[in-house]
């Protein structure tokens, strides 16, 4: 593995760290206020896995290079 794999693969992580967080808040009713806050944290759960989305996308064009 190179320092751009270990890189990715802890980024990857840390992404999926942060939605869990994200899902633990809102399974925790008493965390969301009203539904706009809902809506942000749902909003930024959908972001993060557009981001890995992405880098799926990224490998799948440099494997093919």
């Amino acid at each position: 593995m190179n320092l751009n794999n270990l890189f990715e693969n802890e980024l990857r992580k840390l992404i999926e760290e942060e939605i869990e967080r994200i899902k633990e808040l809102l399974g925790n009713g008493l965390a969301v206020i009203d539904y706009a806050e809902y809506k942000h944290h749902t909003g930024q759960i959908r972001a993060l896995r557009t981001v890995l989305e992405r880098c799926e996308e990224v490998q799948s064009i440099l494997s093919k290079r």
